[in-house]
């Protein structure tokens, strides 16, 4: 059974940077795919990037440019490098494996991107 643990949120105004860490209570060395996700008020959650055993990443449009996954696995980490952060980023983050199983969600971390 892995647990995932999802740190390094914070406020931060727009144009400024947050990196998000992942970590893995068992090995995530097996898991193909792993994949951030984020959840603002009101909306659903949404695959933001994703990464694939040999390091191929895939973004959604919305931060195609400013985001960066990668992946330690002796670390057994997953890290979202955020960049030029904008308000409509802010949201809760989580990682979990793609596609997504009910029983990884953790319990995210928030993301608030304002002035």
């Amino acid at each position: 059974q892995v647990q995932l643990v999802e740190s390094g949120g914070g406020l931060v105004q727009p144009g400024g940077s947050l990196r998000l860490s992942c970590a893995a209570s068992g090995s995530i060395f097996s898991i193909n795919i792993m994949g951030w996700y984020r959840q603002a008020p009101g909306k659903q959650r949404e695959l933001v990037a994703r990464i694939i055993s040999g390091d191929y990443t895939i973004y959604a449009d919305s931060v195609k440019g400013r985001f960066a996954i990668s992946r330690d696995n002796a670390k057994n980490t997953v890290y979202l490098q955020m960049n030029s952060l904008k308000p409509e980023d802010t949201a809760v983050y989580y990682c979990n494996t793609h596609p997504p199983r009910y029983d990884y969600w953790g319990q995210g971390t928030q993301v608030t991107v304002s002035s």
